[in-house]
């Protein structure tokens, strides 16, 4: 399932390997964001030009469409949306608690939490749905997930501490619930991971990894960061959780895309990262370019407006060392341009780049 081969002398970094039924995939790794069955403005052909190991999917979002009905006739996401290397699912909930500041016309909020899982109506039509941990995991087994995440309770910030407790007691039950649905032998070929929570309490997270290390999961994520904590508080965090989780399962830091932030976490032993930054700010005409590929330097990569009236007449190429001709061939006048008359090229030239 997983091994790591070589450990950093001077850090906990490390290479490993993880074995999926649609491959093996080398850590550490980044996921980009397939949300709904695609990686916004680019083909399959160039996620694979691009060298993506695995790509991360919404369970949420591809429940309600195209709905698990078609997904069952397609025979799962792979063939769905022709990617035959390995996917990570989420579970979900992180979108159905977003909803919960939502009302509807009644100024009720979208979503109730149960004991038993989390009740929601759909932002699309207001119909009521329920995610339990049984439900979660047998959606994300119709859609084919290599890798499934079980449900949580995804602890806002700032919370309280008698907050973050509560959720965390409640995370801890359906990861339970979980497991014992996966002792029933339903998914096999499905790797599942459980998710460690505790908001910046130390206690709390401590109690959240070994509890959950416990159960026994083929690995585990770190969530409820990267929220609106400060980028010190997220690294402590790691600090004194990572040593917690075993060494023979790999780690998933959730949400974390910031360059600086997937080096600091991969020093601290994070092997997984996933975070829309590079597809959601390419939309916006944000860029990163990465200066000679040298991490080792303090400022490693410089963030660019292409819409910033400077890159009107700036006829060097978008990224001069790019593996991808359009980038090297095509100006940044020329992608200043195309983003100023919403062109679609705008946002496939800018996804290109920052992935």
């Amino acid at each position: 399932m997983y091994k790591f081969y070589r450990k950093s002398k001077i850090s906990q970094a490390r290479l490993g390997t993880l074995t999926t039924k649609h491959g093996k995939i080398s850590t550490p790794f980044f996921m980009p964001i397939a949300t709904k069955a695609t990686v916004k403005a680019l083909t399959i052909e160039e996620i694979k030009k691009l060298k993506s190991q695995i790509l991360l999917s919404n369970t949420y979002h591809l429940y309600l469409r195209p709905g698990i009905g078609l997904l069952k006739q397609a025979k799962g996401l792979h063939k769905f949306m022709d990617w035959q290397g390995p996917i990570l699912t989420d579970s979900g909930g992180y979108q159905v608690f977003s909803l919960a500041g939502t009302k509807n016309r009644s100024n009720k909020s979208l979503v109730k939490i149960k004991p038993n899982g989390v009740e929601f109506s759909s932002h699309l039509d207001g119909s009521k749905h329920i995610f339990t941990p049984k439900k979660v995991l047998e959606i994300q087994n119709i859609i084919g997930s290599d890798i499934m995440m079980i449900l949580d309770v995804c602890t806002k910030n700032p919370a309280t501490k008698v907050q973050a407790s509560k959720d965390l007691e409640l995370t801890h039950k359906w990861a339970r619930m979980a497991k014992q649905e996966i002792k029933k032998c339903k998914y096999k070929n499905q790797l599942c991971f459980a998710i460690i929570q505790g908001s910046i309490y130390k206690d709390l997270r401590l109690e959240s990894a070994r509890g959950l290390v416990d159960l026994d999961f083929d690995g585990y994520a770190i969530g409820g960061l990267a929220v609106g904590e400060t980028h010190q508080e997220m690294y402590q965090v790691l600090d004194y959780t990572v040593p917690e989780l075993p060494t023979g399962k790999p780690r998933y830091l959730m949400g974390v895309g910031r360059p600086e932030n997937i080096i600091e976490a991969v020093k601290k032993g994070i092997d997984m990262f996933d975070c829309v930054i590079p597809t959601r700010e390419a939309r916006h005409g944000r860029l990163y370019i990465f200066e000679k590929n040298d991490i080792s330097r303090k400022n490693f990569y410089q963030t660019m407006n292409i819409l910033n009236r400077k890159y009107a007449n700036d006829f060097s190429p978008i990224n001069k060392q790019s593996s991808f001709a359009e980038l090297r061939n095509y100006s940044r006048s020329y992608l200043h341009h195309l983003f100023r008359v919403h062109e679609p090229l705008s946002i496939r030239l800018a996804t290109l780049q920052n992935l």
